[in-house]
């Protein structure tokens, strides 16, 4: 399709996805901002903090899949005028989330011995144990936070919620050198105080939200608090049967990431730790990525509620021509800087960062290869929940993630001994083969015609 008649769809995307990416980017800014900081304080912390965080991380995104599919439905609804269902799916999404949070707790407050279960140094998984405790009411405090952003994004409203989100970085770097090293008369909690300065700021957050989505003139007919307390079965359980396999997707890409956690702590802990340096920041750069992807689902699900079929071949087209344009940049900059971006991460007194160092180097060069591959992959995802479609895609993405990435991984670090290129080299294949399968799944949706369009429910 012709760059000049994807202009007006490239800049619609870019104007709903930039706020979008730069949540996303403050959002993850925190974490580098824990990794950081638990990285100077030393390299157990470190390695207890990476497995923490993927454990959490694969929690939370179980539950995850409410706010994605919701953003789908509420731009759907708003496409076909539909106020009632936008509270409908909003307020449902919040219960859902809720009960989610409730259900990860158990695992959360035991996480210590899943940890030792799955092979990881006892001290390394206690360590882990403390944070995630800590973090247990944080859970519904992320999800919920998370619905409200997609329940503003899809009203046009994105900027608040990056705002909201930024002004939690520098909250949370004040909390973290107040409760990981004992400043100001705060008591030192190591790798703890970073879940104590976490927990804080999601509080906030979601209370900035909260308070803007019930402020904001235009959202106030959606009354999205009244008779909160009243169960919508109807709604709770169509919202439950798209959602959940949205978040069982997000989690097996997740988890083939979480599984090289686990594979490369049998390794080493060096290694760990330079496997989440790496990680994190390619994860940094995805951010943007998952931000137009959030704005494909919107935009397709806007498409989608009018069954305008049209648009939403444009739709793919654009966001896919603005993400596969910014991966290519970032493997320019992840093979011309490995070095100096590792060095971030790391205390130059420390005796172990030299080694550190030398393996997440060399981890770069894959991180920059998969970026093309990672980048295509989240946005047919993104489109896909904006048409509705996702109980394939988990299929497909188990195929891809699980079948291909994990199983090489395995393969290519310990069977022909290749070590944590290897586990890297896994990554990529894992992330293509989805790719490819996902553009399959899209491009037939679109040559038979189209997916059913829902009918107005109000």
């Amino acid at each position: 399709m012709p760059l000049a008649k994807l202009r007006p769809d490239l800049i619609a995307t870019l104007a709903l996805g930039l706020p979008l990416i730069g949540s996303h980017v403050a959002r993850m800014a925190i974490g580098v901002a824990d990794t950081v900081m638990v990285g100077w304080y030393g390299v157990e912390a470190l390695a207890a903090l990476v497995l923490a965080s993927a454990m959490f991380l694969l929690l939370f995104l179980l539950g995850s899949g409410y706010a994605l599919g919701g953003s789908g439905l509420i731009a759907g609804a708003r496409g076909r005028a539909d106020d009632v269902e936008v509270r409908r799916v909003t307020r449902m999404a919040l219960w859902l989330s809720v009960l989610h949070a409730v259900a990860m707790a158990p695992l959360l407050w035991w996480s210590g011995p899943i940890l030792i279960a799955l092979g990881q140094v006892p001290a390394v998984a206690m360590l882990a144990q403390d944070y995630l405790r800590i973090m247990i009411p944080a859970m519904p405090l992320v999800l919920a936070g998370m619905v409200l952003n997609s329940y503003l994004s899809a009203l046009g409203r994105p900027s608040p919620v990056m705002w909201i989100t930024l002004a939690g970085l520098p909250l949370n770097v004040a909390l973290n050198w107040a409760f990981i090293f004992g400043e100001w008369g705060a008591p030192e909690l190591g790798v703890a105080g970073a879940a104590v300065a976490s927990l804080t700021v999601n509080a906030a957050q979601l209370a900035g939200l909260l308070a803007y989505a019930l402020w904001l003139p235009e959202a106030r007919r959606y009354t999205l608090m009244r008779r909160f307390w009243r169960p919508d079965w109807p709604a709770f359980f169509r919202l439950f049967r798209l959602g959940l396999p949205i978040g069982a997707a997000v989690v097996a890409e997740v988890a083939l990431f979480a599984g090289t956690n686990i594979m490369m702590g049998w390794i080493g802990t060096t290694e760990l730790a330079a496997h989440g340096i790496a990680l994190q920041i390619a994860s940094l750069a995805f951010m943007v990525h998952l931000g137009l992807s959030n704005a494909a689902t919107i935009r397709a699900g806007e498409a989608f509620g009018r069954g305008d079929f049209d648009a939403l071949r444009r739709v793919g087209a654009a966001v896919l021509v603005l993400s596969l344009a910014f991966a290519l940049v970032v493997v320019g900059i992840f093979l011309t800087w490995p070095e100096d971006l590792v060095r971030l991460y790391l205390d130059r007194a420390n005796p172990a960062s030299g080694q550190i160092l030398l393996v997440a180097v060399g981890l770069m060069f894959w991180a920059a290869v998969f970026q093309i591959a990672d980048a295509a992959q989240v946005i047919l995802q993104g489109l896909l929940r904006g048409v509705q479609d996702t109980r394939v895609p988990l299929v497909l993405a188990i195929i891809g993630y699980w079948g291909f990435g994990l199983t090489g991984s395995y393969l290519f670090a310990f069977t022909l001994g290749l070590g944590p290129a290897g586990l890297w080299m896994g990554l990529l294949t894992g992330l293509s083969v989805s790719a490819l399968l996902l553009w399959l799944r899209f491009h037939r949706g679109l040559g038979r015609g189209g997916w059913t369009v829902p009918q107005r429910a109000g």
